[in-house]
């Protein structure tokens, strides 16, 4: 596949190698493994059954590119015994090339922008025993932090569906990464933990959150005159009454309520807290209305990635298709910021889709537009009678 080429097979042997992937491997390499896993996520595969006859089915090209195999049983194997974290570091290290094309985030300002978020996956409790949620119901629940320069996930975490989501920021095990100084992070009020945002406070990261309903505090002063014209209803300076509050956050807080209208056309009041005095409260409403962007990117890959639905049942073959997805969506990126590309990213993966196995170049099929490929392709085979 032409995708695999922005890959670097050097890197991936070292990255194999550390985790002694290939050890006794007599067919199916870690390689062939990760080739197989992404066709099956650009053909949209939900069974080993499928990707084996789709494999099969053109055999002549699959020898060429160097698969030697796609039995079901040795995919099997693989996926459950070839440790997922071989592709978790083959993501990051496509990172940060992808980091070094993002184009700049929308926001009137030069600090990095972050948003961390998470969102379920349900799954049937008696064939993942070990990713329970509730009594009868099991989920993986995706800890996901969003670099607004380019909507790239910069830190995934799975976990089970119970593990809260502050959590997984302030547990050292999930390894939350230490954001930059000056760097601003937006998150819902699942992640409202005043002894985790003094921690972020401490080490110079301007926190957005929304707040909670029930939250005691009391008025210190007006920080700002709100701005009607930006539906800005206040913006004020607040310390912590609770005990807890007061123990954990004793500095003051900026709370800034406005307005908006939903999508019915009806306006809806938000209050968010935030630890920066400089920006206007138009911006910090701007910054927190920003969040959305990984509401998207949660869509995203839920209807266009098979995450939904696995070809193995151990927590080892989840993670490891779910990971080889991701390298998909950065690959999608990858091309997109590199080649320039004005549509959609759904429409490149749908041209992805129609030319994976092609020998024409990829950046060929990018020039043309849309009505000319969809001609391309629809043209009939002639056949020949013997």
């Amino acid at each position: 596949m032409q995708l695999v080429q922005l890959l670097s097979r050097r890197d991936f042997k070292r990255i194999v190698k550390s985790y002694n992937g290939d050890y006794y491997t007599k067919k199916m390499d870690c390689w062939q493994q990760l080739m197989i896993l992404l066709f099956a996520q650009l053909r949209e595969l939900d069974s080993l059954r499928a990707i084996n006859t789709a494999i099969r089915s053109c055999a002549e090209r699959w020898v060429e590119i160097g698969i030697e195999t796609s039995a079901r049983s040795t995919l099997a194997d693989a996926n459950a015994k070839r440790s997922y974290q071989i592709f978790e570091e083959l993501f990051y290290q496509l990172l940060k090339k992808c980091q070094s094309l993002a184009p700049h985030h929308g926001f009137r300002m030069n600090f990095p922008v972050f948003t961390q978020d998470s969102t379920l996956i349900p799954v049937c409790l008696s064939a993942f025993p070990w990713a329970r949620y509730r009594k009868r119901k099991g989920a993986i629940k995706l800890h996901t932090l969003i670099d607004h320069e380019g909507a790239l996930p910069s830190f995934i975490r799975m976990t089970d569906g119970k593990c809260h989501d502050v959590n997984a920021v302030k547990d050292p095990k999930f390894d939350f990464p230490a954001l930059p100084p000056d760097s601003i992070l937006t998150v819902d009020r699942g992640y409202l933990d005043f002894g985790w945002l003094q921690t972020l406070d401490q080490t110079g990261v301007t926190f957005v959150i929304r707040s909670k309903r029930n939250m005691d505090y009391h008025i210190t002063g007006q920080h700002r005159e709100p701005n009607k014209s930006r539906h800005i209803l206040s913006d004020q300076l607040i310390e912590l009454t609770g005990f807890y509050g007061q123990k954990h956050y004793p500095d003051k807080i900026r709370l800034i309520r406005y307005e908006y209208k939903d999508k019915d056309g009806d306006w809806r009041e938000v209050s968010v807290m935030t630890n920066n005095l400089q920006l206007a409260a138009s911006t910090i409403a701007a910054l927190y209305k920003g969040r959305w962007e990984i509401e998207k990117f949660f869509r995203w890959i839920k209807q266009n990635l098979k995450i939904k639905s696995f070809i193995g049942t151990s927590e080892n073959a989840v993670l490891t298709q779910v990971w080889v997805a991701m390298i998909l969506y950065l690959l999608l990126s990858f091309i997109k910021y590199q080649t320039r590309f004005t549509a959609p990213l759904s429409e490149l993966l749908k041209i992805l889709r129609e030319v994976a196995l092609d020998t024409k170049s990829l950046i060929d099929y990018l020039r043309m537009n849309w009505a000319n490929f969809c001609d391309i392709r629809s043209r009939p085979v002639q056949l020949s009678l013997l």
